[in-house]
């Protein structure tokens, strides 16, 4: 692992928010790379963990930071084209207190460490990120840093024998691969991943 506790949040957290706002409503039902998650899903799914993860950092623990990560996915709220962006920034302006990195929180009902909660949300961001960009045909450059830190957390997590079942299988990519297609392939995805056609 990398030492994130310096990263900050706000430049991926604005890419995404980005990335959202380039998403008509007719691409909401679209699938993603998340075969369990349509884009309306993974929005959800986004708007969700940012609170969660907002309170993790706040130390603020209670009903947002008590859901499971393998619970049926989060409804996307009716404003979240309002709601989405001013939950990452609040996301980010929470982990830019550095005692955010400290002690024990508690996300997704597992207890942890402060510096691993922040690793987490940071490569939610970058991964979800690139599934939101390639499920609705939008080009995606993360921020550097937090793809660095995003790569480390993962292949941490690859080489973890308790990996558990958050992730999927590790999908091989080749060494000299880019960064990103390197932890893509890490997070269990496809770096080639398209979206099926229409039959």
């Amino acid at each position: 692992m990398t030492d994130t506790t310096t990263l900050d949040l706000g430049p991926q957290a604005r890419i995404v928010a980005r990335l959202a706002e380039g998403i008509p409503d007719a691409r909401l039902a679209d699938p993603t790379p998340c075969p369990e998650y349509a884009v309306r899903d993974l929005l959800g799914h986004l708007a969700g963990l940012a609170v969660a993860f907002r309170d993790a950092a706040r130390k603020d623990l209670g009903p947002t930071t008590d859901t499971a990560p393998d619970s049926a996915a989060l409804s996307l709220p009716d404003r979240w084209r309002e709601e989405l962006p001013r939950v990452l920034g609040e996301l980010a302006e929470a982990w830019r207190d550095p005692a955010a990195w400290t002690g024990m929180t508690r996300a997704g009902s597992v207890d942890l460490p402060g510096e691993i909660a922040g690793a987490v949300a940071v490569d939610e961001l970058v991964i979800h990120g690139w599934d939101l960009a390639r499920a609705t045909g939008q080009e995606y450059a993360p921020d550097q840093g937090a793809l660095r830190a995003s790569h480390a957390f993962l292949l941490a997590a690859a080489e973890d024998e308790d990996r558990g079942g958050i992730y999927g299988a590790v999908v091989p990519v080749p060494d000299d691969a880019p960064l990103l297609d390197r932890a893509v392939g890490l997070s269990g995805r496809d770096p080639g991943w398209t979206p099926p056609t229409a039959p």
